[in-house]
């Protein structure tokens, strides 16, 4: 794997004083489980030195507001507000996957229970618009505007990806579209909301916009592969762990519905009432090697990778952030976590 971008460290520095000052205003109750989220603070209050995930989306938006030729302060808040929608998501998948580990150390409701973080999450969700909308700008709103769009997107996008659980048979398309929503529309969002606080002509917005949902899908294929065959050991998770919670991903869905010796198989292990053991885990990666599941999701996220790249085409955009963002997405192609 490459090595990290250097913008990923540069805009967390920008942003996180953004996220930290909003944060930092809400009522004592809620202050501790969610400063204990982002990793500043442990349970005993000893300061962490836990990263608050990878800074994709502040990187991006800082990114956009560069790209149309503004300083990076210029998308900083819009950064803070997309990072505060997406760890809102996070603290709320958490409960609704039942995940009791999160960037190696407890989730906020098994550290906090059920209740805490369900408030938490809610009020990362307004703190997001009411810091965007304190100074509303007609750019603020606007970007206020596209943030709620993104984030009705997403919802819709983890309620399909919800639904999958009762489905038998879900489609690779079924996974994309899923995703398009789940992560593609906050990504778009993110690459675009700073050229939207900038003031951007529309043609750079919407090109920076399809940019980010491709680079989105891209991610969750990416991030599927990990889930099935990712080393434990740098994705922190165990080996095999999407297939043990028995989750519909790309690989997965391509072979459910590959009508093969394979996707029967498959079943027979899916539709198994006992927790999967190693042997099965094991004999459910064949498979889905042997069905080409894995192959045509690595497809899947080469091509959304070269659609959005070709988004940024033709834009007019400043050349160093343009090369930045081409940066990133080599990153996201070659990630192992």
């Amino acid at each position: 794997m490459k090595s990290t971008p250097s913008i990923l460290e540069r805009a967390r520095q920008i942003v996180e004083p953004e996220i930290e000052t909003a944060v930092n205003g809400l009522c004592p109750e809620l202050l501790f489980p969610v400063r204990y989220h982002f990793g500043w603070q442990e349970i005993d209050g000893t300061p962490s030195s836990v990263r608050s995930g990878k800074g994709l989306r502040p990187a991006l938006a800082i990114l956009s507001a560069e790209a149309v030729g503004e300083p990076a302060t210029t998308g900083a808040l819009g950064a803070a507000a997309v990072e505060l929608i997406h760890n809102f998501s996070l603290i709320h998948d958490d409960i609704i996957d039942g995940d009791t580990e999160r960037r190696h150390r407890t989730t906020v409701w098994k550290a906090f229970g059920v209740n805490d973080a369900v408030i938490s999450g809610d009020a990362l969700h307004t703190l997001a618009f009411q810091i965007l909308l304190m100074d509303p700008s007609p750019e603020r709103v606007t970007a206020s505007s596209r943030l709620a769009k993104a984030t009705t997107l997403m919802l819709a996008g983890q309620a399909a990806d919800m639904s999958f659980n009762d489905q038998p048979i879900v489609t690779f398309e079924d996974c994309v579209a899923m995703e398009a929503g789940k992560t593609g529309a906050l990504l778009g969002c993110a690459a675009s909301i700073g050229a939207v606080l900038s003031g951007a002509q529309k043609n750079q917005i919407d090109a920076l916009d399809q940019y980010g949902q491709k680079l989105g899908i891209a991610f969750q294929a990416i991030d599927d592969i990990l889930g099935i065959w990712g080393d434990s050991e740098i994705t922190g998770k165990p080996a095999g762990n999407d297939l043990r919670e028995r989750k519909k991903s790309m690989p997965v869905a391509f072979t459910l519905s590959s009508n093969t010796i394979e996707a029967e198989e498959l079943k027979d292990i899916y539709n198994k009432q006992t927790d999967l053991n190693d042997a099965e885990i094991k004999r459910a990666k064949a498979l889905i090697e042997k069905s080409g599941g894995k192959e045509r999701t690595q497809e899947e996220a080469q091509n959304q990778l070269s659609s959005a790249l070709k988004a940024l085409e033709g834009a007019e955009f400043e050349d160093k952030p343009l090369e930045e963002l081409q940066e990133i997405t080599v990153f996201v192609h070659e990630r192992d976590h």
